[in-house]
């Protein structure tokens, strides 16, 4: 997990190098402070996905790049065999895996998510970012929060939202939950 976000860092580094732009115009970018994104840049910090979506969306690369290293080739279809699929587990508690990420130009980013359960009661960390997504349920229940509301959602359910307002997720009953993430 740590040599993951890493080799992220790493990435986002090097996409700051190649742009030629300076550490204060990437937190510009990202809406953080210098320090904040000098955090990233070394690995020390977790980068959340949303902020990754949010680099690559402003810097016009392909967020597969960021997150697995690779750059994607198909252009007529891509296909993901079960239990396949670039992976990263952000933290302990989340993992994604990349559905699409070897099709080029995709409109939308699908992952099947899987948030470890927590016992803290620390509350939900939001994040935002630009465009919409829509969760499907594959296993398990979840504590959805959106803004000020707090949505449980359980197997089979989905939803839709504006990904604009600050998000977050928990894993319930003890048990991990998974479910498909896809960003529009």
């Amino acid at each position: 997990m740590i040599e993951q976000i890493k080799q992220i860092a790493t990435r986002l580094k090097g996409l700051r190098d190649a742009l030629d732009v300076s550490k204060a115009e990437m937190a510009k970018i990202c809406n953080i402070s210098e320090e904040e994104y000098c955090e990233l840049e070394s690995g020390t910090k977790d980068i959340p996905v949303s902020l990754l979506h949010k680099i690559s969306s402003e810097c016009g690369i392909d967020l597969s790049t960021l997150m697995f290293g690779d750059e994607p080739h198909m252009s007529s279809y891509f296909i993901t065999r079960a239990g396949n699929g670039a992976a990263v587990e952000r933290t302990k508690a989340y993992k994604y895996q990349s559905l699409a990420s070897g099709f080029l130009n995709r409109k939308a980013d699908p992952f099947i998510v899987t948030v470890e359960p927590d016992s803290t009661e620390k509350p939900i960390y939001l994040n935002t970012h630009a465009g919409q997504e829509f969760n499907l349920i594959i296993e398990g229940r979840m504590l959805l929060q959106i803004g000020d509301k707090k949505i449980t959602l359980e197997k089979g359910d989905s939803i839709y939202f504006d990904s604009t307002r600050p998000h977050g997720m928990k894993a319930l009953d003890g048990e991990r939950v998974r479910f498909l993430a896809i960003i529009i």
